[in-house]
This record gives C-alpha cells, sequence and structure tokens, in this order.
C-alpha cells in the first residue's frame, strides 16, 4: 500500500538552497582596462610641437580626423594637451588674430593622464568629472596611446551587446 505524502517538518533536515543567479555570477571577474580600448584601436597617436602654429594644429585635427592633439616638447615626452574646444575658445577671444599663434600659447598644460592598467570605470567618471574628451595614456613618461570618452562608450556598448547575446543564447538553450 503506497504511503500519503506528508509535508515536511521542522524536525527534517533543513536542504542547502542554491540559486542559478547571484551577484557574483552576474559580474564578470575581468575589469575592464584602458589597455583593451586602446587594443582595440587602430591608428597612431598623433603629436604636435609647442612651438607650431595653431594654423598646423588646425590642418593636422582636420587631415587626420581626430579633435585632439599630444603636444610633446623636444625631449619627446609630455607637455600638454590641444584640443578643438582650447582653438575655438582662443578664436572667441582674438578674432582674426588666432591662426598665428604658437601651440604653447593655448595647450592645456596640466593634462590628466592615465595608464594602461586603469580601470575603464574610474576613466570615465574622471573624464565626466573634469569635462573633458580626451586623456592620454602614459606608461612611464612615454605617451602609448589616447583614449577618448568615444572610446570608452563603444567598448562598453559592445561588451553589453555580448553580454545580451550570452543571456540569450542561455534562455533559448
Amino acid at each position: 500500500m503506497p504511503s500519503s505524502y506528508q509535508a515536511p517538518s521542522r524536525k527534517d533536515k533543513q536542504q542547502t538552497r542554491t540559486s542559478s543567479q547571484s551577484s557574483a555570477t552576474n559580474t564578470t571577474s575581468t575589469t575592464a582596462t584602458v589597455k583593451k580600448v586602446i587594443a582595440g584601436k587602430q591608428g597612431d597617436v598623433f603629436s604636435i610641437s609647442p612651438s607650431n602654429s595653431l594654423h598646423e594644429a588646425v590642418v593636422m585635427l582636420r587631415e587626420k580626423g581626430i579633435g585632439a592633439l599630444i603636444v610633446k616638447g623636444d625631449d619627446g615626452k609630455l607637455a600638454g594637451i590641444l584640443s578643438e574646444r582650447d582653438i575655438v575658445r582662443r578664436l572667441a577671444d582674438t578674432p582674426g588674430q588666432t591662426l598665428g599663434q604658437k601651440v604653447e600659447d593655448i595647450m592645456t598644460k596640466s593634462v590628466q593622464t592615465c595608464e594602461p592598467d586603469d580601470a575603464l570605470i574610474s576613466v570615465l567618471q574622471r573624464m565626466t568629472n573634469g569635462r573633458f574628451r580626451h586623456m592620454p595614456v602614459v606608461e612611464g613618461e612615454a605617451v602609448v596611446g589616447m583614449v577618448t570618452i568615444g572610446d570608452v562608450v563603444n567598448f562598453r556598448l559592445k561588451e553589453l551587446e555580448y553580454e545580451s547575446l550570452q543571456l540569450k543564447q542561455l534562455i533559448v538553450g
């Protein structure tokens, strides 16, 4: 004769609970770094000398299709950064007299930099808080790249797309 079902009582052993989802399983164990972003970028890091004219800088920005130039001193070390924003501000201050001026006269001299192993999220926060879009990547004293806010956003979008695809595959089987 079959026995009837009895609900578990307090005396019964508690079974350990398992869960398929947790904060540990839903987050990646590797941190996205600046190194991953610059590895996926093509092209060189474009630089200019502080003694070059703004006209030369503007031509280079246009030809290369970029928004900022690294400014390197005679010793090859980072001396500053020159962005489109720097040039536009000077154009407003000195209309008709700007393009003959030197890069060193308007470049940003106190440049915030990052290193290849820096976490992308911290770089993005620094860029947002500082209200700038370009950050040189330095290793030791050498400039090894330039990361832009667009690079960081694009990298993150690709990561999210990949994560979404993985979730869909998990659901479908």
